[in-house]
């Protein structure tokens, strides 16, 4: 099963390993830090015009992607949780 996480985007339930709040994570150096190592290696995608709260971070085909999003965390969460 596809979960929309913005931006017509999707991802398959199956292939989600967490949904991360921003607010909660981001003070972290190291959270920062794999995020711009995410971004560097053209690994982070933006499914948001808008300022993210959160990311999603899946393992699709081999490679790990993070996906920065509008919605909160308990709200993916709650759609992750409904497809299994």
């Amino acid at each position: 099963m596809y979960v929309d996480i913005g931006m017509d985007l999707a991802v398959r339930a199956s292939q989600v390993l967490g949904v991360f709040d921003l607010d909660n994570t981001s003070w972290s150096k190291r959270t920062r830090e794999f995020l711009q190592r995410a971004q560097e290696d053209g690994s982070l995608i933006e499914a948001t015009d808008e300022l993210p709260k959160s990311f999603v971070l899946t393992q699709e085909y081999g490679q790990t992607r993070v996906y920065l999003t509008k919605y909160n965390a308990s709200i993916l969460a709650r759609r992750f949780s409904g497809t299994k």
